[in-house]
C-alpha cells in the first residue's frame, strides 16, 4: 500500500479502465438477469473507493442498441449514485471541447456544467452493440450524455475521412492526449487505414511531453482478410492502446515490438458466450500515469459469475467407449456426469472464499462425437443439474469434427476455431449474409439487375435491425436514377439487348468497390432524411398499397395517402381490391373524397393509375417524362466480440520519428463542427398504362410517388 501512496500525488493521473460491460444482457433470465448490473455496481464502487480522476470505458456499455427502460434506468441510477458528489476534480481539459464533444447539444465536459455536481467523470466511446442509429444517428450513450452522466467522445462524423482529435488533459505536470474512435464496421475502417484516410492529430506544442492513449473498439483477432484492424495500422507515437470489443481478458500490457506501444485488453465484465475466452478471470485496470511513465494495477472482479468449460473427445477414449456397444450412450452419459460434477466441485471450493459471487456457476462441456458415436438427449440430461447451474439448457454441446478424416492421431483438435452458439443466444447469421446466399444460388430469372447483392443485403439489414423502413425503397430509387444517368451519358441506343448489356456491365463494375458502399450509404441517408420528415412524406411501399378497384375506371380523382410510413406490402403486379378500414391508419382506396391525416398534416393528393410491369428498356425510353421532386437533404452518416496485482512501472523511451503529423492547440480547436449538407435531386419514371401482367415490378409506382413529392 505504501508503494501506491508514493505514486498518488498531484502529478499522477488515476484512471479506472473497463470495457464491454453489456448492461441488460439476458435481463429477462430469472437466474442471470442481474449479472451485468451487479458487476457494473462493483466497477463504479471500485472507482469511488480508489478515488480515481476519471473512469474510461471502451465501448459496449449496453448490450442492446435500444436498451430497455429497466436497463437504462438501472444504469442512470448507478451512475448518479457513484459519480455525482462533492469530490473535487483535480485535472483540467486544454483542448477545444466543442471539437471533442461537438455532436451534442452540450459541447463541454459534464463536470464543468454549472448545473451538475460531478465527482467522477466518465468518458466512453460507443461500441458495436450501442452504436448510433436512426434518423438522428443517436445512441444510448447520447441519452446519458444529455443527462450529464457520461462524456461521449470518439464519434466519427464522416465516412470518407476520419480526423481523430484528442482530448487534452492535464494534472499538475502530467499531460495526457486521449484519442478515441467508436465502433465502425471493420472492413470499412480497414480500407480507410489502407487508403490513409485516418489521421490522428497531435498538439504542436511540446508534442513529446504528452502521454498518448488511444481507445478503440474493433476486432483485434483476425476474422477474415479485412475483418479486423492490425495493430501496425495504429500510429507509432502512441504509448498505450485500450482495446475494446474482444471479450477475453488480457489486461496485462503487451508490447508491440513493431510500433513500440503497449496494448491492454480488459475484456468483458460479464460472460456473454460460452467460449474459452470468456472463462478467463475478469479484471478491470487501475492505470496510473505520471509524466511518460505508467503503472497498470489489475483488479479482479469479485461479482462475476463463475464459468468453467471443458472439452471431451470421445475418439480419444477408445478404451472406455466402443461405438458398436449397444450401451455406449449410457456410458458416455455417465462419463459426462462425472466431468460436470468435477467442475461443480471446483466451483464450490472457489466460491467459499468469495461470498460476493453468484451461487450457481456456468458450466459448458463440449463433446466431439466423431468416429461413429451418437449423442444422447442433451435436454433430458440437463434436467439433472437444473437447480445447480445457471445455464441448464445448454450444459452439453455436441459437435462433429469435420476434419476428422484428415487429422493425424497425434494432432489435437483446435476447439477455439469451432463455432459454438448457446441456445439462449440463437444463431448469429446476419440478414445481409442470407440475402447474399439467396442470390448466389437463385435462378437466372430472379437475379438482381440493378442492385448488387451487397447493397440489397445492407438495405435489408438496416430494415430488419434498425427499423429503417425506407432503406430498400430509397436504394431502389437511387440505383434506378444512377443507372438512367449512366445510360443517357453514354448515349445508348434504345435497343433492349444493348441496354441490358450496359446495365449488366455497369452493375458488375461497382461490385466490391468504394463506390458501391457510397451508393448504399447515400441511399440510407435518404431513408433517414425521409423518415425524419415524419408524415409529411409518404413511402414507396404505401404507393404500392394504394391500388384502384378492379372495376374502377382510370381517373384523376385524388385520394389521401395513409398516415402510416412505410408499412405497406407489395402486392406484385396484381390489381388488388381495397382493404377498406379494417387495418389501422388506412383509408378506403376506392373513395374519391379528399381526407386529412389525424395528425393535422396535409398531403398532396396523388393520381392513381393502373400498375404495369416494365423493363429497364421501357424505363429508359420514358426517362424524358420524369418529373422532379424536391431534393432530400443528405445527412451525415454515423456508423456506426493474471490474478496477481502488478505494480511494475513501465517507462517509455520513444525513438525519433522522421515525419510526424502535428497540429497546434489552436488548430485542434479549429472547425470540424459539422459537415456541409449536400443535396441531390432525385428523379422518377412515369410508365405507360398498357400492360396487365401479374409479375411484381418494384418501380411501378415511381411516377405516383414523384407526383406526390416530399415535404
Amino acid at each position: 500500500m505504501s508503494s501506491e501512496n508514493t505514486l498518488d500525488d498531484e502529478n499522477t493521473f488515476k484512471i479506472l479502465i473497463a470495457t464491454d460491460i453489456h448492461l441488460g444482457f439476458m435481463e429477462k433470465d430469472a437466474i442471470r438477469g442481474n449479472d451485468s448490473f451487479v458487476t457494473f455496481d462493483e466497477i463504479l464502487k471500485c472507482a469511488k473507493e480508489n478515488e480515481v480522476d476519471l473512469l474510461l470505458l471502451g465501448g459496449d456499455l449496453f448490450h442492446d442498441n435500444k436498451p430497455s427502460r429497466r436497463t437504462l434506468h438501472s444504469c442512470m441510477e448507478l451512475l448518479r449514485k457513484y459519480c455525482m458528489g462533492d469530490h473535487p476534480i483535480h485535472f483540467e481539459i486544454l483542448s477545444d471541447q466543442a471539437v471533442n464533444f461537438g455532436f451534442g447539444k452540450f459541447p463541454w465536459v459534464n463536470y464543468q456544467d454549472e448545473n451538475l455536481n460531478i465527482s467522477i467523470p466518465v468518458f466512453s466511446v460507443h461500441g458495436n452493440h450501442d452504436d448510433p442509429t436512426g434518423a438522428d444517428a443517436l445512441c444510448a450513450l447520447d441519452i446519458l450524455s444529455c443527462a450529464g452522466l457520461v462524456n461521449h467522445f470518439g464519434r466519427s462524423m464522416s465516412i470518407e475521412k476520419i480526423d481523430i482529435s484528442p482530448i487534452l488533459l492535464q494534472k499538475g505536470s502530467t499531460k495526457i492526449a486521449l484519442y478515441g474512435i467508436g465502433s465502425i464496421p471493420d472492413e470499412r475502417l480497414y480500407r480507410m487505414f489502407v487508403n490513409k484516410q485516418v489521421t490522428m492529430l497531435r498538439p504542436k506544442e511540446d508534442e513529446d511531453s504528452w502521454f498518448n492513449m488511444f481507445v478503440i473498439h474493433q476486432n483485434r483477432s483476425k476474422h477474415g482478410a479485412t475483418n479486423y484492424i492490425p495493430e501496425q495500422f495504429l500510429d507509432d507515437f502512441l504509448d498505450l492502446v485500450v482495446w475494446g470489443h474482444e471479450h477475453e481478458c488480457k489486461i496485462a500490457p503487451e508490447r508491440n515490438e513493431q510500433q513500440l506501444f503497449y496494448i491492454t485488453q480488459p475484456g468483458s465484465s460479464v460472460v456473454t458466450s460460452l467460449s474459452p475466452g470468456e472463462a478467463v478471470k475478469k479484471h478491470v485496470g487501475l492505470l496510473r500515469v505520471k509524466g511518460k511513465k505508467m503503472n497498470l494495477q489489475k483488479i479482479a472482479l469479485q461479482t462475476v459469475r463463475q464459468f468453467f468449460i471443458e472439452d471431451l473427445v470421445l475418439g480419444d477414449h477408445t478404451d472406455l467407449f466402443n461405438p458398436d456397444n449397444p450401451k455406449v450412450i449410457q456410458k458416455i452419459e455417465a462419463f459426462c456426469i462425472e466431468k460436470i460434477e468435477s467442475m461443480l466441485d471446483i466451483a464450490e471450493r472457489e466460491r467459499l472464499g468469495n461470498p460476493l459471487q453468484p451461487e450457481k456457476p456456468l458450466i459448458r462441456l463440449r463433446v466431439d462425437y466423431s468416429g461413429g458415436f451418437e449423442p444422447f438427449n442433451a435436454l433430458r440430461f440437463s434436467q439433472k443439474f437444473v437447480d445447480r447451474v445457471a445455464n441448464p439448457k445448454d450444459i452439453v454441446h455436441f459437435f462433429r469434427h469435420r476434419e476428422q478424416k484428415d487429422r493425424k492421431d497425434n494432432e489435437p483438435i483446435n476447439f477455439d476455431g469451432l463455432v459454438t452458439r448457446t441456445s439462449s443466444e440463437g444463431t448469429t447469421l446476419r440478414v445481409e449474409d442470407l440475402v447474399k446466399q439467396y442470390f448466389e444460388t437463385a435462378e437466372k430469372n430472379v437475379q438482381l439487375s440493378l442492385l448488387t447483392e451487397q447493397g440489397m443485403g445492407k438495405a435489408v439489414q438496416e430494415f430488419v435491425d434498425k427499423e429503417e423502413r425506407d432503406a430498400i425503397e430509397e436504394l431502389v430509387k437511387f440505383q434506378l436514377e444512377k443507372t438512367q444517368r449512366f445510360l443517357k451519358e453514354r448515349h445508348i441506343d434504345a435497343v433492349e439487348d444493348k441496354i441490358d448489356e450496359e446495365v449488366r456491365r455497369f452493375r458488375e463494375s461497382k461490385k466490391d468497390t468504394v463506390e458501391e458502399e457510397e451508393d448504399v450509404r447515400e441511399a440510407l441517408n435518404r431513408a433517414k432524411a425521409h423518415r425524419s420528415q415524419g408524415d409529411g412524406s409518404t413511402s414507396f411501399m404505401d404507393d404500392i398499397d394504394i391500388l384502384e378497384e378492379p372495376n374502377a375506371e382510370d381517373s384523376d380523382d385524388s385520394i389521401t395517402p395513409p398516415p402510416s410510413r412505410g408499412r405497406g406490402r407489395a402486392r406484385g403486379g396484381q390489381r388488388s381490391t381495397t382493404r377498406g378500414t379494417s387495418r389501422r391508419g388506412r383509408g378506403a382506396s376506392g373513395s374519391t373524397e379528399s381526407k386529412t391525416s389525424g395528425r393535422g398534416r396535409s398531403h398532396k393528393n396523388p393520381v392513381i393509375s393502373p400498375t404495369k410491369n416494365v423493363s429497364i428498356m421501357d424505363a429508359f425510353r420514358t426517362s424524358s417524362q420524369r418529373s422532379t421532386r424536391t431534393p432530400a437533404p443528405k445527412n451525415v452518416a454515423h456508423e456506426i466480440v493474471i490474478d496477481d496485482d502488478s505494480d511494475d512501472d513501465v517507462s517509455f523511451v520513444k525513438p525519433g520519428k522522421v515525419e510526424q503529423r502535428s497540429l497546434s492547440l489552436s488548430s485542434i480547436s479549429s472547425s470540424r463542427r459539422g459537415s456541409q449538407g449536400q443535396s441531390q435531386s432525385s428523379r422518377g419514371v412515369c410508365f405507360d398504362d398498357d400492360d396487365d401482367e401479374d409479375e411484381f415490378d418494384p418501380f411501378k409506382s415511381s411516377g405516383n410517388a414523384n407526383r406526390r413529392g416530399r415535404r
